[in-house]
């Protein structure tokens, strides 16, 4: 399976349960933490759960001259043969791009829940909940392509604050003038 046919996968597959509940920051680097679920290629009937955080490095809503993301920690050589600039490029050219410089991917924990991925959602969702945990999302998608999945709950992420982003630019551009 090639990149593209990953990045529709994962685009067909990936949904997200519940967003992290405040928006991204506008001046600041912002930790998305998610918890991905995917049914288990290797013992069927499991869930495969990934647990971490990606580090939104201070969103630019006005983009550089040369808007290069990077991707850090997205294992994108290991799983898929390709470089991160390769990432970058396969996303400018569908017309994608990210209000960040660099994107950095912690996994700290990968985990196996035994039992489906519907029980799974309903377990982490729980826990989330009693947790009162508004700091995490919670996303499903392939396990063989959790990086675009990932990606994608930011990105969502991303244009979900894009409003009020531009809303304290604003406040923080008067204030500055006056």
């Amino acid at each position: 399976m090639d990149v593209e046919e990953k990045w529709e996968k994962a685009v067909r597959e990936t949904k997200i349960v519940r967003y992290r509940l405040r928006n991204l920051l506008a001046f600041d680097s912002t930790e998305l933490s998610y918890i991905a679920l995917a049914s288990s290629a290797v013992n069927l009937g499991d869930t495969v759960v990934r647990k971490g955080k990606v580090i939104v490095h201070r969103p630019l809503i006005v983009l550089p001259h040369a808007p290069y993301a990077q991707f850090e920690g997205f294992d994108f050589w290991k799983d898929f043969d390709i470089s991160g600039d390769d990432i970058r490029r396969f996303l400018l050219m569908r017309g994608i791009s990210f209000p960040a410089l660099k994107y950095k991917n912690e996994t700290y924990n990968l985990d196996i829940f035994e039992g489906n991925l519907e029980k799974a959602v309903g377990y982490f969702s729980d826990q989330l909940e009693r947790k009162e945990d508004i700091q995490s999302g919670l996303i499903t998608g392939p396990e063989d392509v959790w990086q675009f999945s990932t990606l994608i709950y930011v990105a969502a992420m991303a244009a979900r604050s894009a409003s009020s982003d531009i809303e304290r630019i604003i406040e923080e551009l008067r204030r500055k003038k006056h």
